[in-house]
């Protein structure tokens, strides 16, 4: 198929997308408009829950194999708007309506380079487009739930409005729920442990800590105290004191390393809700990276969280669309940035044969 013939039903698929609601946990209309798709294109698909994957025709499990992989669920949409956010209008270039940018483009944008190296006899690896749900929660039905039926994979390409730049590096996340303990007294006396007063030290820490290694893309790790709470009436001495740390961790250290340093450093009781969202680095060294150089692709770091976080591989995200207008009233994406993503796809593939 010619770029056009790519483009025009592309842009169509984003259209029928955008008119079928697909909040996460909520994706299978759409999950099934995807699996027609590929189907009627002649594309042997797979579906798991609201995930379709496919391989390319040639599929050879000798060869190494990247992954394309994009979401279909969307937020809510918020009460900004003043399009109907399932309306797919096109005015003055743009295409409006929720999950456009975040992430429809991309996601239309990958399967048509998927589609465009289907047959391809030549492609010394295997492409793994995977369409999936559940992202914008970080849930565990989405692509973590496919990983184990995807086989072995090299590298990825996560479908996110990043204007066709590379994000080599993304930064993973961490929640922290912190306890520190005192001894109930009354407050006229000169009794008890102030749970407050015992926190304040391992606030201040969080505050003002510095790691010793920075990520050369992300920058520091950064920790924020969000929560506090303690006491339950003004002349008790609380016992408790409860907080909670927002941490963005960078490649600089994996997230049970940061952990550890934190508890060795405080005197509260951590624990982490979860330590799966982790940070990411794409290697100056690997085919990906080297096919960017060649072709002058702007790399730079993320702070924002994607599937990249769940997806045990070296990845990079990129996409058509800004990141900017993702989870804003009248979402949109320019249509050209869509041709420009298919086009932009498929030269990053073109040239990523020579580095296997």
């Amino acid at each position: 198929m010619s770029i056009e013939q790519l483009f025009d039903s592309s842009l169509a698929l984003l259209q029928d997308l955008i008119r079928i609601p697909s909040l996460s946990r909520e994706e299978d209309k759409t999950a099934t408009c995807i699996d027609h798709f590929l189907q009627q294109a002649g594309i042997e698909t797979r579906r798991e829950g609201n995930n379709i994957w496919a391989f390319n025709r040639l599929h050879d499990r000798e060869k190494p194999t990247v992954l394309l992989n994009s979401h279909h669920d969307t937020v809510k949409p918020n009460a900004g708007y003043t399009k109907d956010p399932f309306s797919p209008e096109i005015s003055n270039g743009k295409l409006y309506g929720l999950g456009s940018n975040d992430a429809g483009g991309c996601l239309v944008s990958l399967m048509a380079a998927f589609r465009h190296f289907y047959e391809d006899e030549q492609l010394p690896f295997n492409i793994c487009l995977a369409a999936t749900a559940e992202e914008e929660i970080s849930g565990r039905q989405g692509i973590e739930s496919i990983l184990r039926y995807l086989g072995h994979l090299d590298y990825g390409i996560i479908g996110e409005p990043t204007e066709m730049k590379m994000a080599v590096a993304e930064k993973g996340l961490m929640v922290l729920d912190c306890v520190a303990k005192g001894k109930s007294g009354h407050a006229a006396r000169d009794v008890g442990v102030n749970a407050i007063y015992e926190a304040l030290g391992d606030i201040d820490w969080f505050r003002s800590y510095q790691f010793d290694k920075v990520s050369e893309y992300l920058g520091p790790i950064k920790m924020s105290v969000t929560q506090v709470k303690a006491g339950y009436q003004h002349n008790v001495v609380p016992d408790k004191c409860e907080f909670v740390v927002d941490v963005r961790t960078t490649d600089a250290f994996t997230n049970e390393e940061v952990l550890e340093i934190v508890r060795d450093a405080v005197t509260s009781v951590v624990e982490a809700r979860s330590t799966r969202l982790r940070p990411s680095f794409m290697p100056a060294e690997s085919p990906i990276r080297k096919a960017a150089d060649q072709l002058g692709i702007e790399a730079f770091g993320s702070p924002t969280t994607s599937d990249q976080a769940i997806i045990p591989i070296p990845t990079i995200k990129m996409g058509p669309g800004r990141s900017e207008r993702s989870h804003t009233p009248d979402e949109f994406i320019f249509v050209e940035e869509i041709r420009s993503g298919i086009e932009g796809y498929i030269t990053l593939i073109h040239t990523l044969k020579q580095f296997f």
